[in-house]
């Protein structure tokens, strides 16, 4: 069967609100999760990250409050 997708919509929002329901559990289930991991995977590996020199500071902060703590 061959519809198009203007067709496809209408069809859709005259469905009643069960089969609405019904469709939109369905349509969850053949999304496979891979796409979300991905569009996740791709975040992390733009998100910004620490140079040496600020790992370097953030070490020698910790052990600055470690220090004062134990006072």
């Amino acid at each position: 069967m061959e519809i198009g997708l203007d067709q496809l919509i209408e069809a859709i929002k005259q469905l009643p609100a069960k089969q609405l329901i019904k469709l939109k559990a369905e349509i969850s289930r053949t999304i496979p999760d891979d796409i979300e991991k991905e569009d996740f995977k791709n975040f992390l590996l733009k998100a910004p990250v620490f140079t040496e020199e600020q790992v370097s500071l953030i070490e020698e902060a910790r052990k600055s409050i470690n220090k004062w703590g134990k006072n």
